[in-house]
């Protein structure tokens, strides 16, 4: 599918994200009703080939899941992952269940999907995802999610939606990564922050983003989250996508 037709899928209308274009940081960054205003042009902007993983997301589930299966997207956001696989999948007989803790973002995503006509095929739960409880899940989604989760609680957290998915059932999951080599580390936070500029955030803007998140978006390197899935049961875990410090794993439960 091209870009155009992904974009054509969401709500662009978006207000353009300029929370962090201010003098000092008063808070940590968290999801109020301010950034759900701007979170899908945050995300266009802030996350690398968000729209590609998201694309790619799809295109796994198409090919692993089976008929009937219940795909779970938690912290789901505005649904834009959910509307694009069921935009794209809409012909393999799937349900898509969106789960977040925000109910600014669940409205705006249940307005996304009514505006285009997938309230049949996707629905949203106002849930703790941490208290995951859907026994037989085909499929979970996890994109930039698992690294706002304090890392004490994640082997846990991660256990949970194991014993939640079927056998054979599939985790996809997204993260900010860091490398434990240094300097390539500082390279890929600077190239990033290249990334960032080119999409129209200004040097204030990025340093006050990551001055808010600093003590909330805490990332594991490719290693610790491959190692961490693997020891919460995952059979197979394989990267099949990563962009300097962003990547993407595909982990599957034993059937």
């Amino acid at each position: 599918m091209t870009q155009a037709g992904i974009k054509n899928n969401n709500m662009s209308s978006s207000t353009r994200d300029t929370i962090f274009n201010v003098d000092s940081i008063q808070e940590d960054f968290v999801f109020n009703e301010r950034v759900v205003e701007v979170f899908d042009d945050m995300v266009d902007r802030s996350v690398p080939f968000y729209r590609q993983v998201i694309e790619s997301s799809a295109e796994l589930l198409s090919r692993l899941c089976v008929e009937g299966d219940i795909v779970y997207d938690l912290g789901c956001s505005t649904g834009t992952s959910l509307l694009e696989c069921a935009r794209t999948l809409g012909d393999k007989n799937l349900h898509f269940v969106g789960i977040d803790n925000s109910r600014p973002m669940l409205d705006k995503a249940t307005l996304k999907a009514e505006l285009h006509g997938k309230q049949d095929m996707v629905s949203f739960l106002l849930e703790d995802i941490t208290e995951f409880s859907h026994p037989g899940a085909g499929a979970i989604i996890l994109n930039y999610t698992l690294q706002f989760i304090r890392p004490i609680r994640r082997e846990d957290f991660i256990k949970k939606l194991f014993a939640n998915l079927r056998p054979g059932g599939i985790l996809l999951v997204s993260e900010k990564v860091l490398s434990h080599n240094r300097k390539l580390n500082r390279e890929y936070i600077d190239i990033y922050h290249t990334f960032k500029k080119a999409r129209g955030y200004s040097e204030l803007e990025i340093a006050n983003k990551r001055e808010a998140l600093e003590n909330v978006l805490i990332p594991f390197s490719i290693t610790e989250n491959r190692a961490m899935l693997k020891k919460c049961g995952f059979e197979s875990v394989e990267t099949f996508f990563q962009w300097f410090n962003f990547a993407s794993f595909i982990a599957l439960k034993p059937a």
